[in-house]
């Protein structure tokens, strides 16, 4: 489908609504996920939460083959997800200091068995010791294995990868494993590895063929010595405790960690939406799922209209590509000095002739979930109408930042 039918099935589709709007492309979130799941080569997808962020396509995914589980990003939504019912099987994909939520969770014994909590450090387990008290529930923890690649044999002073755990080596998960095993309330039943440095860097940047080739170099350096590591991680830990899974892996990651034989379970949820940083890979193609649409209020000469609103920037380090882009219709990019304002984004390019006062443009979002903090719900598109409208996890009254 052309950009300007494209453009046009979603204006057909909103017809009655008036923008600020989002919406997300059902025909394109469902390829999405099946081409994750043909990446992921038979290995279950646990779907990352944060990069969705509303309960209605979690739930449109979890019902597909090839997925399974959640990977959440905060304790409480955890404990909201299964509350209503999302999933019964959790994964919270970063440590947490929330003790009234880890209270709640130590007193109900049907979320202790659904939800897993991560931890990398004795530090945190004397946290939920201090939170819950002595002879407190048993608590599922999983381990967090730094899977960023030390180049200069393992030292500290080269770090390429997410700044996360501080447990790099087998001896170092060993001893952890030690420690969790013979404290009391506590059960490993897990590792996660999650390979930023592969997983979230496009390895074919637009209009950047040498930091490319360098980014393949760097990745495939890492992957070998990621999948080395890893596997002798998961052979140590397992020789202390039953491990249930072993989660690797991210959207742009897919093939090569569902290829590890340590690796049970990969995650992924940016895919799903592709966002603008997924422009840049190789190995994939997602489809622009998730949109909004902004009005043109203004018509301030040739070549030129100005937007209302729009000035959603993504988290990460300051670029130009953590900001939205121009995407209907074609042919449009953001001003260098003004790019996209709280209260007005200009828009210039020779389609912008053709825009009246009242006529949209759509927008994509640099990162996934995050578009969801700015709208209360979504429209949820197929083919020339809306499904239905789904409320986000804002629009639901959940903040969990």
């Amino acid at each position: 489908m052309s950009p300007q039918q494209q453009r046009v099935r979603f204006d057909s589709a909103t017809e009655g609504f008036d923008p600020p709007f989002a919406l997300v492309d059902l025909d394109a979130f469902d390829h999405n996920a099946t081409e994750l799941v043909r990446r992921a080569g038979g290995t279950p997808i646990r779907v990352a939460s944060k990069s969705v962020r509303v309960r209605a396509l979690l739930d449109r995914v979890l019902a597909m083959p090839g997925y399974a589980g959640l990977m959440t990003y905060s304790l409480a939504e955890a404990m909201w997800l299964f509350a209503e019912g999302t999933s019964d099987d959790l994964l919270v994909g970063y440590p947490t200091t929330d003790r009234a939520t880890l209270q709640k969770l130590a007193v109900d014994e049907a979320a202790r068995s659904a939800i897993t909590v991560m931890v990398d450090s004795v530090e945190h387990l004397d946290l939920i010791d201090d939170a819950l008290g002595p002879g407190h529930p048993e608590i599922r923890v999983c381990i967090e294995l730094d899977a960023s690649w030390r180049p200069l044999n393992g030292s500290r002073r080269l770090h390429v990868g997410p700044l996360r755990s501080p447990v790099h080596t087998a001896a170092q998960a060993t001893e952890l494993t030690k420690r969790i095993v013979d404290r009391p309330g506590f059960k490993a039943v897990g590792i996660m590895a999650y390979e930023g440095q592969i997983a979230g860097i496009g390895d074919a940047p637009p209009g950047n063929p040498l930091r490319g080739a360098a980014v393949r170099w760097m990745q495939a350096k890492s992957a070998a010595e990621l999948a080395e590591r890893r596997a002798a991680v998961v052979a140590a830990v397992r020789a202390l405790a039953p491990l249930e899974f072993v989660n690797g892996g991210g959207t742009g990651s897919l093939e090569g960690t569902s290829s590890e034989q340590a690796v049970t379970e990969v995650a992924a949820g940016s895919g799903l939406l592709g966002p603008t940083l997924f422009d840049g890979y190789r190995s994939f193609q997602p489809r622009p799922a998730a949109l909004f649409a902004l009005p043109v209020v203004r018509r301030p000469g040739p070549n030129v209209a100005t937007l209302f609103t729009g000035g959603y920037p993504a988290s990460g380090p300051i670029g130009e590509d953590r900001l939205p882009s121009p995407y209907l219709p074609a042919g449009l990019k953001l001003t260098k000095l003004e790019a996209a304002g709280e209260v007005q984004t200009p828009v210039t390019g020779k389609a912008a002739d053709r825009l009246r006062i009242g006529d949209r443009v759509w927008m994509r979002h640099a990162k996934a979930g995050e578009l969801a903090e700015r709208f209360r719900e979504f429209h949820l598109v197929r083919g020339y109408q809306v499904e239905r409208t789904a409320p986000t996890y804002r629009g639901e009254g959940q903040a969990f930042g």
